[in-house]
């Protein structure tokens, strides 16, 4: 018997951050801090990666309002982010923004660059592609898998936007939607990618700047805080201390699973996968709660749920390292 129910389905809603500003202040859209005292706004510090002045930004509930504060900030349409990384400016996939972000995090944000063609023959039944997305309508390369038909192609680089295939359009589709849509098409089809790389950097180096000054010799360690702003699909945005080591280590076998499973990388969804899991018992009290989320969307198998408890249990014990 199979442990979902079925239900009519529904395009799970995009991930939601919340608000940042300096005051404590008692306005709507202020960060919950889960103490009872005032709720503030919390600004975060910014920067394009290819280069740019340092901005300020606060006030966004959500990561489309974020870009929005970001492309405000630079007066350039929001719809030229790709995505964010944390704490530098290169394209580097584990430091990607995702449903957090840690109250001394800088962000870095990539705008879209030079788009790019490519004739693939579809030799093999995958290509070797893990695609993510910005919660925002834009899906992407976030690993290549080494010796895959994708590896062989020197034009195909992580952090690329996949907009279309054979010229269907594919912004304002999930990671999952675009990997089934590849993983669909025949072996042995030949197709064509339209691929969008984050713009370049003109510069050597760029980063956070030392707000010390040229001669201050104290390191300025950004992204070292214990506390995150963490974005919550129902509710406000959240100041929470960081999961603990083996709730890291959980998080991350769940999304190595999805990997493996369904051809994509989210590191909020896995997070949101382990906090379903809390007070849970068994596999079908899992599925259940599952099945009565908005992850329901994503037809996850009893195959998978079972191999995810495992992973849970496992990680839960200590057993996983």
């Amino acid at each position: 018997m199979s442990l979902f129910k079925k239900k009519t389905p529904k395009h799970p809603p995009l991930p939601a951050p919340t608000a940042p500003v300096e005051e404590p202040q008692t306005q709507p859209n202020g960060v919950d801090n889960n103490n009872g005292s005032p709720k503030s706004q919390l600004v975060f510090h910014c920067q394009q990666a290819h280069g740019s002045p340092l901005g300020l930004i606060s006030g966004f509930s959500n990561i489309k309002e974020l870009y929005q504060k970001i492309a405000e900030c630079y007066d350039f349409p929001p719809e030229d982010i790709l995505f964010c990384t944390l704490n530098t400016h290169k394209v580097d996939m584990k430091k990607l923004l995702g449903g957090q972000i840690g109250l001394e995090d800088f962000i870095f944000a990539h705008r879209k660059g030079r788009p790019k063609e490519i004739e693939i023959v579809k030799t093999e039944d995958a290509l070797g592609l893990t695609i993510t997305d910005n919660a925002a309508g834009y899906a992407f390369i976030k690993k290549i898998k080494e010796g895959s038909i994708a590896a062989q192609i020197s034009h195909i680089e992580v952090g690329d936007h996949i907009e279309k295939l054979n010229g269907e359009n594919m912004v304002g589709k999930r990671h999952y939607e675009v990997a089934k849509i590849l993983k669909d098409i025949p072996k042995g089809t030949t197709f064509i990618i339209r691929l969008v790389a984050p713009l370049k950097s003109g510069f050597a180096s760029i980063g956070p700047p030392n707000r010390g000054g040229a001669k201050s010799s104290k390191k300025q360690n950004y992204g070292s805080g214990k506390e995150t702003l963490r974005f919550k699909a129902n509710g406000p945005a959240t100041i929470e201390n960081e999961h603990d080591e083996r709730s890291k280590v959980g998080i991350e076998k769940i999304n190595h699973l999805l990997e493996s499973f369904m051809g994509i990388n989210d590191s909020e969804l896995a997070t949101q996968m382990w906090d379903l899991a809390e007070g849970k018992t068994n596999s079908m009290q899992l599925a259940e709660a599952i099945d009565n989320s908005d992850l329901q969307e994503f037809g996850f198998t009893d195959e998978f749920i079972i191999e995810l408890w495992g992973v849970i249990t496992d990680a839960r014990s200590g057993r996983l390292r």
